[in-house]
Parts: structure tokens; C-alpha cells; sequence
């Protein structure tokens, strides 16, 4: 099994840490991973996107140019990305700030209301949360203790106490992605 995804969105949104917490979830579960964050200079508001590749077997680049899963948190990256999910593949998106959604019919697409959730939770900060447990649910790629053992890794220890709230996050955006 090899799994490569790509998550795009605008710095701020979490993205680089949805990637890194799924890569470390990953490697907890004893797969080979590849992790390449790419943003740009102006970190929130900029671009950021997120390459992560996940494989049973040694991965010999990071580098993929069309993908098993993407999942878009704005305009501009639906816009780029859409074109990049392999046929059969899945795109997963928020539909709040989407003028267009996605039009393929050769995908499967997924729609998470995570920035409704977040906000309806009063934690805007578990946005990204939500958005990784629907990818989690649409495609299982770690399972659920190995994701705790991510976001432990990942997260610095002053905010350890958060956990139960990201947990709980992942859990409800497992609840709420529907597909198309």
C-alpha cells in the first residue's frame, strides 16, 4: 500500500500540522512516510500545501505530481489541485470560502463542514482537526490510536492539555464528511 495526498489551504489554517501530525501518526504505526511542507512567505494568509506519502514499503521520492487523496481549504487550492487526484481518487473539501465547487465526475468528493463545526465548538483552533478525521474516515490510512500517539508527538507540551479537545475533533469530523 501506497498512499500519496496532498493538503492545501492558506497559512494559519493548519495545514503543515495536519500533514506532520498524519505523518507521525504514521510512523507510530510502524509505516515508511515521506513529509514535504511547501508555503509561502507570508505563513498566515499565504499559501501552504502539504505533501504526505504514506507506504507500507520504502518510498523513493516525496515528489508526486498526481495524487491518491487531496483535500483543499480554499478557492485558489481547489483550483490548483482538483486536476492533480488520479482518476478514482478522492478530493476532500470545506465548502466555506468555495465559489466553485468541485466539478470532476472521475473522483470521488467529500464535503467536511470543519469551519462551521469549529465554530459552532467555540475552538477555532480545531479546524484542522475535523478535516483530518474526515480524511481518516474516507480513507483509513492510520488507525485512531496511532493518531493519539501523533498528536502527542507533535504537539508541544505546554498545549498537552488540549488533546482530549483534538481527539474529540477527529471523532466529529469522522461524523459529519459526506460524500457528494
Amino acid at each position: 500500500m501506497t498512499h500519496e495526498l496532498i493538503i492545501a489551504g492558506f497559512g494559519g489554517q493548519g495545514v503543515l500540522s495536519m500533514g506532520k501530525i498524519l505523518a507521525y501518526s504514521a510512523v507510530m504505526q510502524g509505516k515508511e512516510v515521506t513529509w514535504m511542507p511547501s508555503y509561502g512567505p507570508e505563513m498566515r494568509g499565504g499559501t501552504a500545501n502539504v505533501t504526505v506519502i504514506i507506504s507500507d514499503e520504502q518510498i523513493s521520492s516525496p515528489i508526486s505530481h498526481f495524487y491518491d487523496t487531496v483535500i483543499v481549504l480554499n478557492q485558489q487550492s481547489l483550483d490548483k489541485f482538483e486536476k492533480s487526484v488520479r482518476p478514482g481518487g478522492a478530493l476532500i473539501y470545506d465548502p466555506n470560502g468555495i465559489s466553485t465547487p468541485p466539478s470532476r465526475t472521475d473522483i470521488d468528493v467529500y464535503t467536511v463542514e470543519a469551519a462551521a463545526e469549529a465554530a459552532k465548538s467555540g475552538n477555532s483552533k480545531v479546524f484542522n482537526m475535523i478535516v483530518l478525521g474526515a480524511l481518516l474516515k474516507v480513507k483509513p490510512l492510520v488507525e485512531l490510536q496511532y493518531v493519539s500517539q501523533g498528536l502527542k508527538k507533535s504537539l508541544p507540551e505546554r498545549v498537552h492539555h488540549t488533546l482530549p479537545q483534538n481527539e474529540a475533533a477527529i471523532k466529529r469530523g469522522m461524523e459529519i464528511v459526506t460524500k457528494r
